[in-house]
């Protein structure tokens, strides 16, 4: 008996509430799936209700008899509003996420046993081997509809490199003929579109809609100054209604601007890739209820977060792509008639699409390498970290690449070899790149744009229904903010953010499989002036680096403001320059030191030189780099030591930390005094 529309409303109700009717293009979705048993990609703008469809179709299906709807989405966020909205409805949904490991029994025999509607999952256990071998083929086996949300990042074209969403081409190619199966996105062009769709099937249905936000007002203020853009956001931000999220580029920038925003009265709180996941529900909920001004949020805060009236959405730096940025807008004003949309575009954003596009995957010769060291032998990630140039993190998604491709295998104790001829796609990451390249520019283009912004994003993504200006936004209305940020406000805001110096986390451990072992000795906790990256520090360190021009003045009241306010149990009584390959790098810390010692009263011992010979360290692999590095300097020459107190160690900049580590620990172990490392900035 087919399901009718009746039927569905009376789900929907439950789920937004009495009198709630379905659209036109709500319902043939469902009756695609539900009735016809179709597959179905549905591409509709944030906030067109995009889970009610799925969730009605779910228990549709289950009422005439069909398994449990597996629906895979990629935040933990995410699932919590789903599970939220499906019991409104009447729907019993389970999740199996890291969060829950224990309970996966009990939720699977729900699952079995006919008690659960609907099962959400990540695509991160698809990966997982207990759960691809045990529970998968059941699941394929058994599900009455696959739901895959935020379904371009099945695509390549999605270059975000999520190889744990490639694997959901392995469930939906074990399904039942006749299973339906949804894919679903906000944002994705023509050419995500048509691969998407030849991933699920040539005969899959495409229901395509217009991306036109009614409630947004976009506009964008090109402030060139990097503390001209913290303090036109504390100024201005009680004119944006409500409550509303300030998205960064880097979880610095997130932390530095939350800090100078609390410093000039507003409640304010930084959500970021680091943040716990408690903390991170804890702040979505002070969100939520207006408890706070806004969450100042990388990316972290993204597909899943659903609050209908956020009031504003601020960019301090833009995204890489017209993509990501009509996604992180796309949280504001769906359940409001306004919200407001300001991009503040910065000097530094190429700089940070340039170092994203950097941890991409990697050339064929890392890849290759990885492969050679593979054996039939289940190996960990951190013994294979000792084998191959790559960061601990880019391994574990090349072993995911690899895993999909059928070159390696996930086993319980690491990784294998499974012996299948791999290739690299050299044409299909050659294409990736200039895809990144080409929406970087189209960004810019965005920015500077003198026609409609709506306009413009909409066609970017390749809305076919982009014909008309939206006569809401900046250009649109000749409408613009004032450039202008209070006095009071800038001189807080730039006290703030220039505050003295950061701390260096002092590494604790050696990585394995080199010749040194164990922890770590004779180092303390170092400090920078800055980091690189930073809002209001960071061009200024950057211009400093570059010019390798040292003035006392401004520079040595800066080091001495953070030298003063170094809470060392003892004061350093040494003062030594780190040697670099570059003469001169090794000219301005030399430079840099002696200032200090001479200030500071203290000795200064000299430079650690590098061997005759000794090439830049590039490897960012720990294990690599620690390698390379123990014989990197030349220890013949040696310091002019004092007894007395710890050695100040000085360098230009600390990026992984190895550096100053291995050279650190080697000062140490030769004159039995500790090491605090002091750079002039961190890139970290």
């Amino acid at each position: 008996m087919n399901a009718t529309r009746e039927e569905a409303n009376q789900l929907l109700e439950g789920i937004a509430g009495p009198g709630a009717q379905l659209r036109d293009d709500q319902w043939l979705a469902i009756d695609a799936l539900v009735n016809q048993k179709k597959r179905m990609l549905v591409v509709q703008r944030t906030g067109w209700g995009k889970s009610a469809v799925y969730f009605i179709a779910a228990k549709l299906l289950r009422t005439r008899g069909a398994g449990a709807a597996v629906i895979i989405s990629p935040l933990l966020a995410l699932m919590r509003n789903q599970v939220s909205a499906a019991e409104r409805a009447g729907i019993k949904a389970a999740t199996l996420n890291s969060a829950n490991m224990t309970d996966w029994d009990e939720i699977q025999a729900q699952v079995v046993g006919g008690e659960v509607d609907v099962l959400l999952i990540s695509p991160e256990r698809l990966n997982n081997p207990d759960f691809r071998d045990a529970v998968l083929p059941r699941l394929a086996a058994e599900t009455g509809l696959v739901v895959v949300d935020e379904a371009h990042c099945i695509s390549d074209w999605g270059h975000d490199f999520r190889p744990d969403y490639r694997r959901i081409r392995d469930l939906l190619a074990g399904l039942e003929p006749g299973v339906p199966v949804l894919a679903t996105t906000a944002t994705a062009n023509d050419r995500v579109v048509e691969d998407v769709r030849a991933q699920l099937g040539d005969n899959t249905g495409v229901l395509r809609g217009g991306l036109d936000r009614e409630s947004l007002r976009l506009a964008v203020l090109n402030l060139q100054d990097s503390t001209a853009r913290p303090a036109w956001i504390a100024t201005h931000l009680k004119e944006l209604e409500g409550s509303g999220i300030i998205y960064c580029l880097t979880v610095a920038a997130a932390h530095d601007l939350a800090d100078a925003l609390n410093a000039v009265g507003w409640n304010v709180a930084a959500y970021t890739g680091r943040t716990e996941a408690g903390e991170r529900e804890r702040l979505e909920h002070t969100l939520i209820n207006n408890e706070i001004k806004a969450l100042v949020a990388t990316s972290a805060l993204g597909m899943g977060f659903d609050k209908p009236d956020l009031g504003f959405v601020v960019h301090l730096g833009a995204p890489g792509s017209p993509v990501s940025y009509y996604q992180q807008i796309g949280r504001a004003g769906r359940g409001t008639d306004r919200a407001d949309v300001i991009l503040l575009p910065g000097t530094e954003d190429k700089e940070i699409w340039e170092y994203f596009a950097s941890v991409s995957f990697p050339q064929e010769p890392v890849v290759r390498q990885l492969l050679s060291v593979l054996t039939e032998e289940a190996q960990s990630t951190v013994k294979l970290e000792s084998q191959v140039d790559l960061s601990r993190s880019r391994l574990e998604q090349v072993l995911k690449v690899l895993d999909v491709d059928g070159a390696v295998r996930r086993v319980r104790g690491g990784w294998v070899a499974t012996g299948m001829e791999w290739n690299y796609d050299t044409q299909r990451y050659r294409g990736l790149e200039q895809a990144r390249t080409d929406e970087q520019n189209s960004m810019i283009n965005y920015q500077n744009t003198e026609g409609c912004r709506m306009l413009y994003l909409r066609r970017e993504l390749d809305d076919q229904t982009a014909t008309e200006s939206c006569g809401r936004c900046d250009n649109c209305t000749g409408k613009y903010w004032s450039m202008e940020a209070d006095t009071t406000v800038t001189a807080e805001v730039g006290k703030q953010l220039s505050a003295p110096g950061i701390r260096v986390a002092a590494r604790k451990q050696w990585p394995s499989g080199i010749s040194v072992r164990g922890k770590i000795k004779g180092l303390g906790e170092g400090r920078a002036l800055g980091r690189l990256n930073d809002i209001g520090r960071g061009p200024a360190l950057r211009e400093l680096l570059d010019s390798g021009n040292f003035t006392e003045d401004p520079w040595m009241k800066r080091i001495i403001a953070v030298l003063a306010d170094w809470d060392w149990a003892t004061r350093p009584v040494n003062v030594a320059a780190l040697g670099s390959t570059d003469p001169d790098k090794t000219a301005l810390i030399e430079q840099v030191a002696g200032a200090i010692a001479q200030v500071g009263r203290m000795n200064f011992a000299g430079t650690l030189p590098v061997g005759a010979g000794a090439m830049e360290v590039t490897a960012q692999n720990s294990a690599y780099r620690v390698a390379a590095l123990l014989d990197h300097w030349d220890w013949s020459q040696g310091l002019n030591l004092v007894d007395g107190g710890p050695v100040l160690l000085v360098t230009d900049l600390i990026d992984t930390g190895w550096s100053v580590t291995v050279a650190g620990n080697g000062i140490a172990e030769r004159s039995g005094l500790d090491v605090l490392p002091f750079a002039l900035a961190s890139r970290g």
